[in-house]
């Protein structure tokens, strides 16, 4: 079987061209949002000096936000990997390629991810961490903050990175585990009932890994480290899962556009509406997942009404007497994110349709994307949050970045893992 592929012309241009746009944002935050000046101090920031510069808030805030969302989607291909591997799926081996091509970005935009988080500590900006602020831990000082002073055990410079820096070591290197030994595969040969059943156990084994850091890491401490302590005071025990379930949909919705177009190029010989339709149903099932944490978080917090907790959305939709700057936003997440998966994906045809599918796999993935933004910036820029030339091209860069190396691998190995066990079970798959 021959199942190589070289990449066209006009997939070149979109990835150079998406690329390009996205420096030009990134050059024009250095050079007029003043991204290494000295941050406004945190109160200042949150609107109560309206003349405050936010100018490297906004710049720190838009980086953190895209590095972390584009890191967390290539990353839940992986998870899909891992997780369909120890469930012995068969399924998705016709596809298999494509997964593994958009996880093998991890160690690109981990470093990028891992190089703004140094600088975020590095310059000290307490405008994006407010526990950065060394004064907070003083009891003498006016400024002491007892409730930070009980998290500074993980709430602290070396922590953060220190663990920041092994989450992102771990997905890479058994991320690149898993792929190797997919490729060695199609390098040993067709594998007897013997050589097959070992070659499963060890690729069961090492997703089996994958899983326990990826628990420990995304479901868990990352989330916590990175998106929910720029509101320290403030915690939910569903904020790892809720990013995890918008995170893991949009890589879905990733895979799908990548199947899609693969197969619009005569590729993917052995992947069918099946197939397809098995990713839309993990599109579908997660997008609901995704609004059950999301009603359940707000439900709880809203029921209760203590303070310390209702902060969280009043920063974001406002009070009875006054609508919160990013109202809109926060609405339009749910109508993006709920009601267009559930109206259009639920029924059997629109997960079989190449253009519908494709067509919610971009809506899903911006949506989440405007949810990661509503889940930064009102910690951050509070209301002086905009969207605007800067705040749309940065993404240009990440998504650049994710068609060039996921172009790269799957014009370098053969799309179809030729000799993988459960091939012909995946060939002949019927749901």
């Amino acid at each position: 079987m021959n199942h190589q592929f070289e990449l066209p012309g006009s997939y070149k241009k979109w990835t150079y061209g998406l690329i390009i746009a996205g420096a030009v944002a990134l050059l024009y935050g250095l050079i007029f949002l003043h991204p290494f000046s000295a941050p406004a101090h945190h109160s200042a920031a949150a609107g109560h000096d309206g003349h405050a510069d936010v100018g490297g808030t906004r710049f720190w805030a838009v980086l953190l936000q895209n590095s972390v969302f584009w890191l967390l989607v290539v990353n839940a291909s992986m998870f899909f990997l891992c997780v369909t591997t120890m469930a012995m799926g068969g399924w998705q081996i016709a596809l298999r390629r494509v997964p593994e091509a958009i996880s093998s970005v991890v160690p690109i935009l981990g470093i990028i991810n891992f190089a703004v988080l140094v600088a975020l500590v590095a310059l000290h900006r307490t405008d994006i961490y407010h526990w950065l602020d060394t004064d907070l831990y003083e009891k003498s000082s006016p400024l002491f903050d007892k409730i930070l002073d009980g998290k500074k055990g993980f709430l602290n410079p070396t922590f953060f990175l220190v663990w920041s820096a092994l989450s992102i070591l771990g997905w890479w290197l058994l991320g690149k585990k898993m792929r190797s030994i997919s490729l060695k595969s199609d390098q040993d040969g067709p594998m007897d009932y013997e050589s097959g059943k070992k070659w499963i156990w060890k690729n069961t084994v090492w997703a089996s890994l994958y899983c326990v850091v990826f628990t420990l890491t995304v479901a868990s401490t990352i989330p916590w480290l990175w998106l929910m302590s720029i509101d320290a005071h403030w915690y939910s025990t569903m904020y790892s899962w809720y990013t995890f379930a918008s995170t893991f949909v949009s890589g879905m919705s990733l895979i799908a556009i990548f199947v899609v177009y693969l197969k619009n190029k005569g590729q993917l010989e052995y992947v069918t509406e099946e197939h397809l339709h098995d990713v839309g149903k993990f599109m579908f099932a997660f997008s609901v997942f995704w609004t059950y944490l999301w009603f359940s978080q707000y439900m709880l917090i809203w029921y209760s009404n203590q303070p310390e907790e209702t902060k969280y959305f009043v920063e974001r939709i406002g009070t009875a007497e006054k609508a919160g700057p990013y109202k809109g936003i926060f609405f339009l997440n749910l109508i993006l994110n709920f009601i267009c998966p559930l109206l259009i994906l639920m029924k059997r045809g629109a997960k079989r349709n190449w253009t519908l599918l494709t067509v919610m796999a971009v809506l899903i993935i911006f949506g989440h994307w405007v949810d990661l933004y509503q889940m930064v910036m009102p910690g951050t820029l509070h209301e002086n949050a905009q969207m605007s030339f800067f705040e749309f091209g940065v993404p240009c860069l990440f998504i650049g970045i994710i068609m060039w190396g996921a172009g790269k691998y799957l014009s370098s190995h053969s799309l179809t893992a030729k000799n993988h066990p459960f091939l012909k079970e995946s060939m002949i798959h019927h749901t």
